[in-house]
């Protein structure tokens, strides 16, 4: 795949909790300098200075991240506060003990709630943390995501014990979701075979801190 095509499915992503305003203003750096689609970061850094990232690279803030386990109330609020501070994407974390509890009603409910609370074209992203389930789980999680207003249901958040995305659920998550939906894959994504196998299995979107990396391999 040209680097350049490539580079515009990739989230450019910091979200380590002791990273400092220096460091996401080194990830914008990098972010035009390797010319991603978008940067992924904690709402706590927001807004960003003025003139820091030009408009055709996307802000997207994680939301009720890394654990998904806040209200829903919470998760939108902070939604509303990150879109206010110019994200203009919003990767959500599920509550995971709706998964292991299947109320997947309840996952839809959350998902409509965060849709309600930001503008109409924000797209939200929804973090199920594949690893941890099995297929049938996969595919009502994803359901569900998509049925309270997901644009993308995404793999993992990369903090999770369980580990990251697989190409498996990947193209189960494709299957799932059909192809008017986005699927997202990150975690442990390293190299540009690995970026490539996922596009391959069906991810429409990369998030990656490797992303120098991955693109300079793709040269």
């Amino acid at each position: 795949m040209d680097a350049r095509i490539l580079a515009q499915m990739i989230d450019h992503t910091l979200l380590a909790p002791e990273a400092t305003m220096a460091d996401v203003e080194r990830l914008c750096a990098e972010a035009i300098d390797l010319q991603v689609g978008a940067i992924c970061i904690s709402p706590s850094h927001l807004p960003l200075t003025k003139g820091l990232l030009p408009s055709s690279i996307k802000t997207a803030a994680v939301v009720g991240f890394p654990s998904g386990a806040h209200n829903p109330s919470v998760k939108s609020r902070e939604a509303q506060q990150a879109c206010e501070y110019g994200a203009n994407e919003i990767d959500m974390v599920t509550n995971l003990a709706l998964v292991s509890s299947a109320n997947w009603s309840a996952i839809t409910g959350e998902v409509s709630a965060v849709r309600a609370a930001i503008p109409s074209g924000v797209i939200i992203k929804v973090i199920i943390e594949s690893a941890l389930w099995n297929d049938k789980q996969i595919v009502a999680v994803c359901s569900a995501a998509v049925l309270g207003g997901a644009d993308f249901v995404k793999t993992s958040t990369g903090f999770h014990k369980s580990g990251g995305a697989s190409i498996a659920a990947v193209q189960l998550m494709r299957r799932t979701v059909g192809e008017t939906i986005g699927v997202k894959a990150s975690g442990g994504i390293r190299t540009y075979a690995d970026a490539i196998a996922m596009i391959e299995a069906g991810a429409s979107r990369i998030g990656a801190s490797a992303s120098r990396v991955i693109l300079a391999e793709a040269q």
